[in-house]
């Protein structure tokens, strides 16, 4: 089913060393972590609905049954099972990777393929995520920067390191000269509360560095 699934994911037509290949969306591990993370978090109460897998042409969906447990924001250093016992066996079996783990996966592989920041939403009794294609970045909206800029803090503070503007710009593959744009989305994403200064290195603009609302 995975290997379906990512065979009919959107492509694009890559030339490297006269050899032409094509690259899809995502890798097929996050894939197979966005299906086992829906099919270990659905609630099996909910009638009238299953996991879901939508594929379009520029973005791929993949929702289950039931509200999340946890804040959608905190999918991604935070972990509680609905079905334990589930997501347990589903482990065992290599279908999915250790606790805590999918989320991350994820957002890492869209940021090694330059993709716009994973959506998650809970709306309608259903949990939502969307992962979409290719997008410069002068075309992403105020609120994609944002959340890129949040998941990207996130996953530097989660791995010991700490979100500064230089990284973020890595994440972008943005040359020097789109500081001053990066620094706006960092400012944006402080007045949107979802990151903060740390506090560790004092008011230093040369050395600031960020850290999640939450830490």
């Amino acid at each position: 089913m995975v290997k379906l699934v990512h065979s009919n994911l959107p492509g694009n037509e890559v030339i490297k060393n006269a050899f032409r290949s094509e690259e899809r969306l995502l890798p097929e591990t996050p894939v197979r972590e966005l299906l086992a993370n829906a099919l270990i978090h659905q609630d099996f109460t909910a009638t009238g609905g299953t996991v879901l897998v939508e594929i379009y042409g520029n973005r791929l969906e993949v929702s289950n049954p039931g509200e999340p447990i946890l804040p959608v924001d905190r999918f991604i250093d935070e972990f509680r099972s609905r079905n334990e016992r589930l997501a347990d066996l589903m482990r065992r079996f290599g279908i999915c990777e250790e606790r805590s783990s999918g989320i991350d996966r994820v957002i890492y592989a869209a940021e090694e393929c330059q993709l716009p920041p994973p959506e998650f939403r809970a709306s309608n009794q259903r949990t939502l995520v969307i992962i979409n294609g290719p997008k410069e970045f002068d075309e992403m909206a105020r609120d994609e920067r944002t959340r890129a800029c949040y998941q990207h803090c996130v996953l530097k503070f989660v791995s010991q390191q700490r979100m500064t503007n230089l990284t973020l710009r890595k994440r972008f593959d943005l040359p020097e000269s789109k500081l001053k744009a990066v620094s706006q989305m960092i400012s944006a994403a402080i007045e949107a509360k979802v990151i903060r200064p740390d506090e560790a290195v004092g008011a230093s603009r040369k050395f600031a560095r960020y850290v999640p609302y939450w830490a």
